[in-house]
């Protein structure tokens, strides 16, 4: 009895332990997943780690699911042989009657206790180059159906437990619920990019109206980088050739070959000649290594490319163009978007045909005689338009009567008329208008040229004689309006005796005619800009109330609670709410943070009254389902239960839209309204920018504390480094000048002191000690002006003397290196106000540098005053050795830094002496620049201050 009941506390103890490992296991790769959104390689690993390590197997291995084959995800403790194997073999479609082919087909999992003694689902590579003896496999599906599977293997007989199987599909399970999230968090992230680029875009051509170069550049820029290509180009097509329009990050070669192509027909069998041929996409994986390479694979280095074209009304005219420079194919998704880009910059482009033809016809109308100036100021009546036209063109062309018919339906009806009886305007609106040889309308439709008529009765083509009976006219003149070859309408001009029209009169009738044209399509084109303008304002409200949120971030980045305020006063504002607030959110529940226009009592209720994530409170089913989330009617929805607000504020229609920093809420931003007005999926899209203002706003002021702190900490740190590199260098400076000074006088009294055999090293020694020397005074400048302890001394210096002083020390260091030193001062420089010590140390410095950097040439002491706007001091030194690639000024003037490892090596030196050079010059408010070509010199310039006052 004893030994059952402790057989049994045992195997208690044992099913604990085992369950709470697995909780705890579980616990793990959950927290992975939460803790590494849009990432799966460490929720996969976490996932292999723990299902090997509960059920005690020896190594593990994931796949993926796709398109009939099985592709490896992830792996663990694999053996190296059976690892490189999968490596090598990639993709693969699992073999009828194995082990993976039965988890696919079935859905269940598998599990062989010996493989070896299991024919059917013996895998001969897992246990030949893997050793493995029992193994499980375990599919991960979706909605019922595969997308991967799990296979954990033990390298010895031991078969796993029903609860071992049950976990590892547990695992699988998660890793499915992982690869959903990170699918559905990735087209989220791909979503805002393409609105956030769309929206961007139509900034621009809202912005720049009739400008399609700074549109086309947006357009380009977004498409390059959000499809994650190298460069992009855009081809305008003009019906037989293609011309480049625009391009972003074009490699330099490729931009000067574009330059020289101008107007080019693309080569046969390049993607750009596929797309002029099928008005289709073009893509290549790896352009290189098709057989008709494009200008962008020759000179670009473009390897995967796409091009897609831009397509008015199935007409081609031009092509959207972005390439990599590795082979990297691109998505269904990316070629998608760039397809939208072109369907942009067809609009862009139409909207700027439309705009300018406006313009060139007010332009017109403008220029015109007095009757065209009446018709401009009612250009857009066009009634008023037409009645003038035909009243001024019967009274100028000496016509009895006049008209205009414009084609309605199938046949032409007269719209404006002058010298019509009412009687006979409605027996000629009973008449058929049609293309044909029997009338003068008929006959202009027809030939879409004037129809001039001498004498109606007289014309044997003329058929409609009993209009011009009735009218009592004779002589007939019948304009075509045209637009764009087309008939539009008729302007008529009748006389009742016979008297023909003279040609002047004739093509002033031409030009009414165009007038009239014109004023149709005015009235068209104000209609559709109407209609388009008002589509742009609502655009430009928003857009202004976005901005003036963002130039408040910008004013005030650090003042969070002006930043939530103006946020929560913009949203009210535009979106007729009656208030709004914003809360933030501890990880437990959310609390008031601003508040806009908010009922007296409210701030006090949510204080007392802590909102947590849950189903009966907007903010807190915003919280929970992390999405806007909108109630029409608080008053009908079941599931609302906060009664007591609602008493106090009234409200009916509430709007919550979370705040979210990677996907982790951080507050809520709500809006109330007091009557049942639902908002619009444009107003809740807004508030959602709105939201992530917010967030960067919270986001700014966190970083900029971390920050500060990090400034504070440094501070530190580069004073105690400034006060230690001054203590050891008056430490050193005292026993070097000791050296210094003996070594001195042994050399100088050698004779005295019998020490002639000793004075070459001494002299060495000397020479040492001096150098070393300079290099300490060189560190304790650099200390002094790094901690702002480096204090000028500025004097009155005439500026002759001191560069003849200078240049008498320089010169021994020239004649070192057989080098030539030449002065060019200018006469008269005068005198200026500056610290004399470290003007000479700057100029001995420059010389120094030059003589050390030239062998066997010339150094050169420019000196002049130059006037730029003030005046100033010009000392250049120019000289004729080693020089300098483009690249190696960047990082001259940096403490202890050199052109290169190679030139410190040869020439040696500490990197100081520039570095103090120019922070010296900055500080006497000039500045140190350099210019260099390799092979030939360099030339330094120091430009100071010349006024005689200068500090």
């Amino acid at each position: 009895m004893r030994a059952t009941r402790s057989d049994l506390e045992e195997q208690l103890r044992r099913e604990l332990a085992e369950a709470l490992e697995q909780q705890t296991a579980t616990s793990e790769v959950l927290r992975v997943i939460s803790s590494s959104p849009g990432e799966l390689e460490p929720v996969f690993q976490g996932v292999l780690e723990n299902a090997t390590r509960i059920c005690g197997a020896k190594f593990g291995v994931m796949f993926y699911y796709q398109n009939g084959a099985l592709r490896p995800a992830a792996e663990l403790n694999v053996p190296t042989a059976f690892s490189e194997f999968i490596r090598q073999r990639g993709p693969f479609q699992p073999a009828a009657g194995s082990t993976f082919e039965h988890v696919i087909r079935t859905k269940q999992p598998v599990h062989l206790a010996d493989a070896s003694a299991e024919r059917q689902f013996f895998s001969n590579n897992s246990a030949r180059l893997g050793g493995a003896r029992t193994y499980m496999a375990v599919p991960m599906l979706k909605e019922d159906e595969p997308i991967g599977a799990i296979a954990i293997y033990r390298q010895e007989v031991r078969p796993f437990t029903d609860k071992q199987v049950e976990l590892v599909s547990n695992f699988a399970k998660q890793a499915v619920i992982a690869i959903e999230n990170t699918r559905l968090l990735n087209e989220l992230r791909e979503s805002l990019q393409q609105q956030t680029a769309t929206a961007e875009v139509l900034g621009v051509i809202s912005s720049s109206p009739g400008e399609l170069e700074p549109v086309f550049q947006t357009m380009l820029t977004n498409a390059v980088r959000i499809c994650e290509a190298k460069f992009g180009t855009l081809y305008r097509y003009d019906g037989e050739a293609f011309y480049h329009a625009a391009g972003s990050g074009t490699p330099a070669a490729l931009v000067e070959i574009q330059k020289q192509h101008g107007r080019f027909i693309p080569d046969t069998g390049t993607l750009l000649y596929r797309v002029m041929q099928t008005k289709k996409v073009a893509h290549s994986a790896d352009y290189a290594a098709e057989p008709s390479l494009g200008l962008s694979a020759k000179f670009g280095g473009a390897r995967s490319t796409v091009v897609v074209p831009m397509l008015k009304e199935n007409d081609l005219i031009g092509a959207f163009a972005i390439y990599r420079q590795e082979v990297r194919a691109f998505t269904a998704k990316q070629i998608e978007l760039l397809t939208n880009f072109a369907a942009q910059a067809v609009i862009a482009i139409e909207n700027t045909r439309l705009l300018n033809e406006l313009r060139e016809s007010l332009q017109q109308q403008t220029a015109t005689a007095d009757v065209l100036k009446v018709i401009s100021r009612s250009s857009f009546d066009l009634q008023t338009v037409l009645n003038t036209l035909v009243e001024s063109a019967a009274r100028l062309c000496e016509a009895d009567m006049a008209s205009i018919a414009r084609q309605k339906d199938a046949n032409y009806h007269l719209v404006a008329t002058h010298g019509f009886s009412s009687g006979y305007k409605e027996y000629m609106e009973s008449l058929p208008m049609e293309p044909g040889r029997g009338s003068g309308t008929g006959r202009a439709l027809l030939e879409r040229k004037p129809a001039h008529i001498i004498d109606v009765l007289a014309d044997p083509e003329y058929t409609m004689t009993e209009a011009p009976k009735k009218g009592g006219w004779r002589t007939m003149l019948a304009v075509p309006m045209l637009r764009e070859g087309l008939p539009i309408g008729v302007l008529h001009l009748l006389r009742t005796v016979v008297r023909p029209f003279t040609d002047k009169q004739i093509e002033l009738i031409e030009t009414f005619a165009d007038q009239a044209v014109i004023a149709i399509e005015n009235v068209r084109l104000f209609e559709e800009v109407q209609a388009r303008t008002e589509e742009l304002s609502e655009s430009l409200r928003q857009q202004t109330a976005t901005a003036e949120v963002l130039k408040t971030i910008s004013r005030t980045a650090f003042d969070l609670q002006r930043v939530l305020e103006t946020l929560l006063e913009n949203a009210v504002r535009i979106y007729g709410a009656k208030h709004g607030m914003i809360f933030r959110y501890d990880g437990e529940c959310c609390r008031a943070a601003a508040a806009y226009n908010a009922p007296p009592g409210s701030l006090e209720l949510w204080e007392r009254t802590p909102i947590r994530a849950g189903r009966g409170t907007t903010t807190g089913r915003a919280l929970l389902e992390r999405r806007p989330v909108q109630i029409p009617d608080v008053q009908a929805d079941p599931e609302y239960d906060f009664p007591e607000a609602q008493k106090l504020t009234g409200h009916r229609t509430v709007l919550a839209v979370p705040l979210l920093r990677e996907g982790v809420p951080l507050g809520t931003i709500g809006l109330w309204k007091t009557e049942v007005a639902p908002f619009t999926d444009k107003q809740i899209e807004l508030l959602t920018t709105f939201a992530d203002q917010a967030v960067i706003a919270i986001e700014n002021v966190r970083l900029f504390d971390e920050i500060q702190d990090k400034n504070r900490q440094l501070r530190l740190a580069s004073e105690h480094k400034s006060q230690f590199v001054s203590s050891v260098s008056h430490e050193l400076r005292t026993p070097l000048n000791a050296i210094i000074g003996l070594t001195d006088m042994l050399v100088t009294n050698a004779a005295r002191f019998g020490t002639e055999k000793a004075k070459e090293p001494l002299q060495r020694v000397h020479r040492a000690g001096t150098h070393l020397l300079g290099l300490i005074n060189q560190v304790l400048d650099l200390s002094k002006i790094e901690a702002g302890k480096l204090e000028l001394n500025p004097q009155t210096v005439i500026l002759a003397p001191l560069i003849d002083e200078v240049v008498g020390t320089a010169r021994q260091l020239a004649e070192q290196n057989k080098n030539r030193l030449v002065v060019e001062a200018q006469e008269n420089l005068g005198a200026l106000t500056m610290d004399p010590m470290r003007l000479r140390q700057i100029l001995l410095n420059l010389l120094s540098n030059a003589c050390k950097f030239t062998k066997e040439g010339e150094i050169r002491l420019r000196a002049r005053r130059v006037a730029n706007g003030r005046d100033w001091i010009e000392l250049a030194v120019a000289d004729s050795g080693i020089g300098m690639t483009a690249e190696q000024p960047a990082k001259l003037f940096e403490e202890f830094s050199q052109a290169d490892t190679t030139t410190a090596q040869r020439f040696g030196g500490t990197g100081l002496g520039l570095a103090i050079t120019r922070k010296l010059a900055r500080m006497m408010g000039g500045d140190v620049t350099v210019t260099s070509e390799p092979g030939k010199g360099s030339v330094f310039t120091v430009r100071l201050p010349g006024g005689a006052d200068t500090h």
